[in-house]
């Protein structure tokens, strides 16, 4: 069975819906997203599917040495060489990825010198170290949405907890957070990460955390504020006089009030996180080396001004994916918007 919506919810999922900019939108970032999660089976030199001999192999998912197709050699095989290509071929077939390259493939068989340009085989050319464009865009596109979606919801979580406690406790517990909060606001966030970067070797899990360090304030004056308005309410109140604890009314019975505020910044969170982490790698101070970098691609352009094909890709990409984020995010705040909400239900 279907989960029924409350008539508040209905109301706010209609209203998102009228929002045709940001409807739209979220079936593009989707759509986007879903491809780019299957970056593997579309950009690879590895073939999806091998069939030799009358067995079946899957090289995307896993190796096999040259010798299981007549190679000579027990190294892993190299699908790109010809040699191979004809072993196969004399006993079977081949199926490819749309794309033959992954975001690490190096061309040693390029025409002319990289960046080389676009082409039949390279879609959107190369970059300076002969790597397709088109394989790390799909790459890049993946690994900063899966960065920026995880950097949310750690945030997040943290910023409404914290946000939570001051606001439903107050007194001095709140006064010195606020100001613990100010000062470290007041810190600059870049030049810090940069300073933390260098010194650790560059992860995706050690650049979250870094990361994670300074973005959890993002929610934390919404929270509160929304806390602080609730908690002398009378149902609150009673509960506290029946002797509810105090974790299961702040998370079961005010939270929900305060969410409503909070899911509208959510959009713009993660927009703002997938650019600081395209900063940060533009800078050099992000992923390690050789990582699908869209940030990495951005300082490729400026290092090659000579090929503009570069910096026109990664501009269209980023400005498409900031943008679907922002009209998101706009049409989920107008959605709890309760001046449009009911406004709309009178008309």
């Amino acid at each position: 069975m279907r989960p029924s919506l409350s008539p508040m919810n209905r109301r706010r999922w209609q209203q998102f819906r009228n929002n045709r900019r940001g409807w739209w939108s979220l079936w593009i970032f989707l759509a986007l997203f879903s491809v780019s999660l299957f970056a593997d089976f579309l950009a690879n030199d590895r073939p999806i599917l091998v069939s030799y001999d009358g067995d079946w192999y899957f090289p995307i998912v896993q190796e096999y040495p040259e010798t299981t197709f007549g190679g000579d050699f027990p190294t892993t095989t190299d699908y790109r060489d010809p040699f191979v290509q004809e072993l196969i071929e004399e006993k079977g077939w081949i199926v490819w990825p749309l794309i033959r390259y992954d975001y690490r493939t190096v061309n040693y068989n390029l025409d002319v010198p990289a960046p080389a340009p676009p082409s039949k085989e390279h879609w959107l050319g190369t970059d300076d170290q002969a790597r397709d464009v088109v394989a790390r865009l799909i790459y890049g596109f993946r690994i900063s949405v899966l960065f920026g979606l995880a950097l949310t919801v750690a945030s997040s979580i943290i910023g409404i907890i914290a946000g939570a406690v001051q606001g439903y406790f107050g007194g001095w517990l709140d006064l010195l957070f606020q100001r613990f909060i100010e000062i470290w606001n007041g810190l600059p966030v870049l030049y810090l990460l940069i300073i933390m970067a260098s010194f650790v070797e560059p992860s995706f899990a050690w650049l979250l955390l870094i990361m994670l360090l300074f973005s959890w304030t993002s929610l934390v004056a919404v929270v509160r504020a929304e806390f602080l308005k609730v908690r002398n309410l009378d149902y609150v109140r009673a509960a506290r006089a029946l002797g509810v604890p105090d974790r299961v009314i702040m998370f079961r019975h005010v939270l929900p009030n305060a969410m409503v505020a909070t899911l509208t910044f959510v959009p713009f969170i993660l927009s703002g996180s997938i650019t600081t982490l395209t900063a940060l790698d533009f800078l050099g101070f992000g992923l390690p080396p050789g990582s699908a970098s869209l940030g990495e691609l951005l300082a490729q352009a400026k290092a090659n001004l000579h090929a503009p094909w570069l910096g026109i890709t990664v501009f269209l990409v980023l400005a498409v994916m900031l943008t679907l984020l922002i009209f998101i995010g706009e049409a989920v705040r107008d959605a709890f918007d309760p001046r449009k909400t009911f406004g709309s239900q009178a008309t």
